[in-house]
């Protein structure tokens, strides 16, 4: 399952790579989109619930493809659904008595001050054509590198 979930990594950072014919400075979706939107975010979570992932890696380029925003957009825009799924979870597990709340605290401290360097980063990088599309890619493709590696050494 990994290994797929590596290769879907591969071809993932491949489409980013494309040159886009099209570009938008505008990040809201104009109304003939939504079916693209919708369709992508099906197949965007049709995917994280097969491989067991967030799903980050995957509603980034699928805002870029289907709603034609900007790397920077996509980003933003992806953190804010995932944020917001997240979230009700949380308070779910929260509700159920489920979290080991002294931990939880810290790594969210920990998750703010990152959050907040990746962004000031990715703010920075964006203002240069193509960078973020370019690290966005080198981080996927060196994930991907690392499980098959992982992978192929445990067979």
């Amino acid at each position: 399952m990994l290994l797929l979930f590596a290769v879907l990594m591969l071809v993932v950072a491949a489409l980013m790579l494309r040159p886009r014919a099209v570009r938008v400075g505008d990040a809201s979706p104009t109304s003939n989109l939504l079916p693209r939107l919708g369709s992508t975010g099906f197949a965007t979570g049709g995917l994280a619930g097969f491989f067991g992932i967030g799903g980050g890696f995957l509603v980034v380029p699928g805002l870029m493809l289907a709603g034609r925003m900007e790397i920077i957009q996509a980003i933003g825009s992806a953190l804010l659904t995932v944020g917001a799924f997240g979230l009700t979870t949380a308070a779910n597990y929260a509700l159920s008595g489920l979290v080991d709340w002294r931990i939880a605290i810290e790594f969210i401290g920990g998750g703010f001050a990152g959050g907040w360097l990746g962004a000031l980063g990715a703010h920075r990088l964006a203002r240069t054509r193509g960078a973020l599309n370019r690290v966005f890619v080198a981080a996927i493709v060196a994930m991907a590198l690392f499980i098959l590696w992982h992978e192929v050494r445990c067979l």
